[in-house]
């Protein structure tokens, strides 16, 4: 069965690929002629996966799904939630992004967060949702060189590295993603879809 995610973002299409079974071929927006830019103007992170897996079957008439994701923050009242990728300002700049994170919490002794996924899947019968989330810490420098995004600040509950310390196949078996991608593919195994 051949799906589309709705994501030009190359970190997220390996993670997912990694976790997809061999029986998916999983696509994504890279595969397309031309990259859409999606913008992404809702309030919430299932309004934002709505927003992208709406514009792949509206404009490529492809069976897909879509993801939003982001880190919420306590002390700062859920920032930089839906804005996780431009919140210091230029989309997908991870460095500046966890500078002004930990520039805004360096006086804060409350560090914990989470991490959210909400996943959009479209089928000829409607929108079906599936969230996934952990909670952890943010530290407070930088640690590890493997994942993406706020992965080098981030220590999940229950572990002592960050998911940027962490292994791919560590990091996939509890993050936020790998749990609403789970949840994904279990209601796809339950529809037999493939």
């Amino acid at each position: 069965m051949t799906l589309f995610f709705a994501s030009a973002n190359a970190n997220k299409v390996r993670e997912l690929q990694q976790i997809f079974p061999a029986s998916y071929e999983l696509k994504s927006l890279l595969d397309l002629t031309e990259v859409p830019d999606i913008p992404e103007t809702a309030a919430t992170f299932s309004g934002n996966a709505l927003l992208k897996v709406n514009y792949l079957s509206e404009h490529y008439n492809v069976l897909g799904f879509a993801d939003d994701s982001g880190l919420e923050v306590d002390a700062l009242h859920g920032a930089p939630g839906v804005y996780s990728a431009r919140y210091a300002g230029e989309h997908g700049n991870a460095s500046a992004n966890i500078e002004k994170l930990l520039r805004e919490l360096q006086h804060e002794s409350n560090r914990a967060a989470r991490f959210v996924t909400v996943i959009a899947l479209k089928l000829p019968n409607g929108i079906h949702y599936f969230e996934g989330e952990i909670r952890g810490t943010i530290t407070t420098e930088i640690r590890g060189s493997e994942g993406f995004g706020y992965d080098p600040v981030f220590v999940p509950e229950g572990h002592n590295q960050t998911f940027a310390e962490m292994s791919k196949e560590e990091k996939n078996a509890i993050s936020h993603r790998g749990r609403a991608v789970r949840k994904l593919l279990d209601f796809l195994e339950q529809r037999a879809l493939h």
